[in-house]
């Protein structure tokens, strides 16, 4: 079907977003729609909510999952935020447990919900899966829609990384220079990929994961993240739907243009 065409049927792509606070979710999600600006929020009926309105819901603590998050650059994109479950403990997991549960039950695939992101910070001393988000991979039903864990501030690794090489004779030039590299290699065999995909505790693990660093550079990089949600969508339609919104990684266009 022509892209055109699916977004006559479906109208744009939807997208939950989870994560802690300071997860990085908004800085992604302005690269992925490439703008510096804040999105708008609209309300479930479609209107737009002042900011004002939404100044004021956030000093009472207030949070509505249903609003819809649109960047003007980048329209075909519907983001759903959750504020992760440390803020609103046992209510916000019930939340975001009938959320998910009420769109797979929308008739129509417009209203349904895409593509999870789950946003986890590696900037935290303890990076490990906080009870909250083992809860999520534990009992949430999320059914179809394909998860995506992103590992967010991943250069946050990178110093310790650094720390390890020099101590091993590595010079400062090297070291910098392998820090990135070496990372990714201690993270692949470390603790948190061996929980997320191996542990009992983990009975819905997600599609796959992506490692995000330097997001709030200029010349940050989403490909992966957009390739990696692309190859996640067992939907034809809905990939196809994916691909033509996304604006960031015109190589992906071209590859599965080819496979077609």
């Amino acid at each position: 079907m022509d892209p055109s065409q699916i977004r006559n049927r479906i109208g744009r792509f939807r997208i939950l977003v989870i994560g802690r606070a300071n997860a990085g979710k908004t800085t992604i999600l302005q690269r992925v729609c490439n703008t510096r600006e804040d999105p708008e929020i609209y309300n479930s009926a479609g209107t737009k909510i002042d900011d004002t309105v939404l100044k004021g819901s956030r000093e009472r603590g207030l949070h509505n999952i249903e609003n819809e998050m649109v960047f003007k650059s980048n329209p075909g994109f519907i983001f759903h935020d959750s504020r992760g479950f440390e803020a609103g403990g046992e209510s916000e997991f019930d939340q975001v447990k009938a959320f998910i549960a009420d769109r797979s039950k929308e008739a129509r695939l417009r209203d349904q919900l895409h593509a999870i992101w789950y946003c986890i910070p590696m900037d935290e001393a303890s990076r490990s899966f906080t009870a909250g988000e083992i809860k999520f991979f534990s009992q949430c039903d999320t059914g179809s829609i394909p998860v995506i864990v992103l590992f967010t501030k991943f250069d946050a690794l990178y110093d310790e990384s650094y720390a390890q090489l020099k101590s091993q004779g590595a010079s400062m030039k090297d070291a910098a220079e392998l820090a990135p590299k070496h990372a990714e290699e201690s993270f692949a065999i470390g603790p948190q990929l061996k929980f997320l995909y191996h542990s009992k505790e983990i009975r819905r693990p997600s599609k796959c994961h992506i490692c995000l660093s330097n997001m709030d550079s200029d010349d940050a990089d989403c490909g992966s993240l957009i390739e990696q949600t692309a190859g996640a969508l067992d939907n034809e339609t809905l990939q196809q739907l994916f691909i033509s919104t996304q604006q960031t990684n015109l190589e992906i266009c071209m590859k599965y243009a080819v496979e077609k």
